[in-house]
């Protein structure tokens, strides 16, 4: 009686949430394309994908459940998402977006998982969106090898040693659509060019893009009195620490267990400038509030506030924040139609390998445990897979981002680097879906510097945490092998 009372309330807390999440939603408003443009995506995919008349899925809704909608438009100064408009064009299905908050997003799936009412998909990640392993182990989640084959299906298997990423217990848990890159370093060119500033992306092209001068930048620029500050954003540690290096504080071995790296003279190394960016007052704070960041308020259309102010010369972040229509980043990081907005390559250890490393973050979808519609969400994932890898499909949606969005030949040439980086030289961030008690102490080593102002050194944060964090990755080691156990004793 007692756990029917439990089922029934979380029932009604999900229902009292969707309504009031369903009375404040934008509406999606249906974007399309030039006829031109779309006979040649439609002719395409005929190439590519199933016939309609075979497609299992084809006419269906699919429910995706998310923080974010990463397939409808609701401005008209938008960009298409021409994987869904293939999957709405060619197949007539439709997503039916059911909403959470990037808090919430595990609990309140949970929940829907147990009260039999479980949406079709979800966005994976391998970084701070992270679903795998835990919600794997917690069982969240469908293995995905009964629809994608990564070693044969031309469709998937360039996307093969990325899919690994997901494997527990010998079965994917994610259907991989894409691989690029997580941060890079976005500025605005007028402020560069008033504060006398080499452009990052020419000293790129020049290979003299390095820590040290992008320190010398952030010392110069900085000015606290004035609320100047250089450097700001959620991704100012893991970027100049963990991607830029190519190293990681928490590694992955090829058992699929966690091993911390806390050694390594490179990870030190790249504590150290952030050490001195903090004790030299480089990165945003509010008084004493390291944790103050100007980004504030949730939504990604907030990243790069204050760039184009000069009042701060760097942010961060991945492509979410940028890609994005003229008005929103003139907002932010400034104005792309008179040519302020540009992106490059994080700089490099002047003291390493000579190598620009990017954190190549693998795009993908999880099946959720329960899912309704399946065959509908492994469908829209081939859509999304067929405009990344169709060549046809690539130039419309780089036409779109010149036309909509007013990238330039030069911005679309500094986005092809990021990625030919990232491929060339993968790397992976493994951590962002742990146990609660090494996420917990993991923000130690990777904030723990920054966010106390450089009080604490990385040496000492490293030895008054070293047994404890090896203590909490034994415990996760054992989840992975009794998960792994489990699994082959059920077949």
């Amino acid at each position: 009686m007692k756990r029917t009372f439990c089922v029934i309330l979380a029932l009604l807390m999900v229902l009292v949430a969707t309504g009031c999440q369903n009375s404040n939603k934008r509406k999606p408003i249906e974007l399309t394309l030039s006829s031109e443009d779309s006979e040649e995506i439609l002719r395409a995919a005929g190439i590519h994908l199933p016939p309609a008349d075979e497609a299992a899925g084809a006419g269906t809704v699919v429910k995706w459940y998310s923080w974010i909608n990463l397939f409808e438009n609701y401005s008209e100064d938008e960009i298409v998402q021409t994987g869904y408009y293939t999957f709405r064009e060619k197949y007539g299905g439709k997503i039916n977006w059911i909403e959470t908050t990037y808090d919430d997003r595990n609990n309140d799936l949970a929940t829907l998982i147990l009260t039999g009412d479980s949406p079709d998909m979800t966005n994976a990640s391998t970084a701070m969106h992270a679903t795998f392993p835990m919600n794997v182990i917690k069982d969240m989640y469908l293995p995905v090898d009964d629809w994608i084959d990564y070693e044969n299906d031309p469709l998937w298997k360039e996307m093969r040693d990325a899919g690994e990423y997901y494997v527990l217990g010998g079965k994917h848990f994610a259907i991989v659509y894409d691989l690029t890159f997580k941060d890079v370093m976005p500025y605005n060119r007028r402020v560069m060019t008033e504060y006398g500033y080499d452009d990052p992306w020419q000293m790129y092209l020049n290979d003299e893009w390095t820590w040290d001068v992008f320190y010398e930048m952030c010392l110069d620029f900085n000015d606290p009195d004035s609320d100047r500050f250089a450097v700001d954003g959620w991704y100012v540690t893991c970027s100049l620490v963990e991607e830029s290096t190519g190293h990681y504080i928490i590694e992955r071995d090829e058992n699929g267990h966690y091993y911390a790296n806390l050694d390594d003279p490179v990870i030190e190394r790249a504590h150290d400038l952030i050490y001195n960016l903090a004790k030299n007052d480089c990165i945003y704070r509010v008084g004493n509030n390291y944790w103050g960041i100007n980004s504030y308020g949730g939504s990604a259309s907030n990243y790069g506030y204050r760039v184009k102010d000069g009042l701060t010369l760097f942010w961060p972040c991945d492509d979410e924040g940028f890609v994005r229509p003229v008005e929103e980043l003139k907002r932010t990081f400034g104005d792309v139609t008179e040519g302020e907005f540009m992106i490059c390559p994080l700089p490099r250890d002047p003291n390493g390998d000579g190598v620009y490393y990017l954190n190549a973050m693998p795009d993908a979808f999880n099946i959720i445990k329960g899912a309704k519609n399946p065959d509908g969400a492994v469908l829209l994932a081939m859509c999304t897979r067929f405009k990344i890898m169709d060549p046809t499909v690539v130039r419309i949606d780089r036409k779109q981002l010149m036309e909509k969005y007013y990238w330039t030949d030069e911005m679309l040439e500094a986005w092809d680097e990021c990625m030919r980086l990232v491929r060339e030289n993968v790397r992976l961030y493994y951590t962002g879906n742990l146990t609660d008690n090494v996420e917990q102490l993991y923000n130690q080593f990777d904030w723990g510097v920054m966010r106390t102002g450089g009080a604490n050194t990385f040496t000492q944060i490293r030895e008054q945490n070293r047994e404890t964090l090896q203590y909490y990755l034994d415990e996760l080691n054992d989840e992975i092998d009794n998960y792994i156990y489990e699994a082959d004793l059920n077949g």
